[in-house]
């Protein structure tokens, strides 16, 4: 009988692969940069799974040529790329890697979060610059982290390890979230409370929500607004959520003090973007779940996924 065919759009682990092997006739598309538009679609007619990355579009478009598309393994935790009615509506299954990266992105979060804040970047490229001529009491000087007031927007599962974080830190970790969460409450002793008095009263804010139609363009000029002068924004959710040009004008008119950012608008950012220009941001290529042991994990869910699907069962993370 002949196997189902199961394309991969990018190089992952090996594991991954030897999984999918079990199952199906495997492609993988092995080039650094993103498997382009047309060929895409053009792989897509003969596939009957894909292990697709946030890079990939599975729209509308996409969909009208998989007549053979049985199920979608995103590696990834969020899913805003893919077309969850359209998918349903052909019956195909949608599947996640959420837990296995929770600890990695909470640990980027929470180095993020301490690198904005105690100006880190600034101060390496300071040295390497030959600029360092003496001590100085005011040199590169930061904000606190040891005490500090934590405010989380998104108290998920990343949300939580950041707070648990936070704890050994002795800092008072303040959340907004849709629903309470009072095991976390229990265990860090975080306080829920209103978006505006968690920006009112927070150090460092990090954002941590998935990008729906609620959270698109959550962070504008009003809340930006709402923030302490010296109050530090972190972003690891999706670019998406934050509207860059009222961030940029919160740190160029220093309502807030800095930002680290891990994702934007689009990605790549460019170069020449005005976030880029400043020296109190710190950016990252999106790396928020990138350790080794992280990544092969995600990808070794994602392949599970498909198999189990394949052999007529249930995915182990469906949406």
């Amino acid at each position: 009988m002949k196997k189902p065919k199961v394309l991969v759009t990018r190089q992952v682990a090996n594991e991954a692969v030897s999984l999918l092997e079990t199952a199906a006739d495997v492609e993988v598309w092995k080039q650094d940069e993103p498997i382009p538009r047309e060929l895409l679609l053009e792989k897509i007619e003969s596939s009957d799974g894909i292990l697709a990355m946030l890079t990939e579009r599975i729209d509308e478009e996409l969909l009208a040529r998989a007549q053979r598309l049985r199920v979608v393994a995103n590696m990834a935790v969020g899913y805003d790329n893919i077309d969850l009615a359209a998918c349903k509506k052909r019956d195909i299954w949608v599947t996640n890697t959420p837990d296995v990266l929770t600890e990695a992105t909470a640990d980027l979060a929470f180095a993020l979060m301490m690198a904005t804040g105690r100006r880190l970047m600034e101060a390496n490229r300071f040295l390497l610059n030959g600029e360092w001529k003496s001590w100085s009491p005011s040199l590169l000087a930061g904000q606190n982290v040891y005490g500090a007031t934590l405010g989380i927007i998104g108290m998920g599962r990343i949300g939580e390890a950041v707070a648990r974080r936070a704890k050994g830190f002795g800092m008072r970790i303040l959340y907004y979230n849709r629903s309470q969460k009072q095991q976390a409450e229990a265990e860090t002793g975080a306080e829920l409370v209103s978006l505006k008095a968690l920006l009112r009263e927070s150090d460092y804010v990090v954002l941590l929500t998935p990008l729906t139609a609620e959270t698109r363009l959550l962070m504008g000029e009003k809340q930006f607004s709402w923030m302490k002068p010296t109050s530090v924004f972190i972003n690891v959710s999706r670019g998406g959520t934050v509207d860059e040009t009222a961030l940029y004008q919160a740190l160029v008119n220093k309502q807030i003090w800095a930002a680290g950012l891990d994702v934007f608008q689009q990605e790549p950012v460019p170069l020449d973007h005005p976030l880029l220009t400043l020296p109190n941001v710190v950016a990252l290529p999106h790396i928020g779940s990138a350790t080794e042991q992280t990544r092969a994990e995600m990808a070794r869910l994602a392949a599970a996924n498909i198999v189990a699907v394949l052999g007529g069962q249930r995915p182990l993370t469906p949406l």
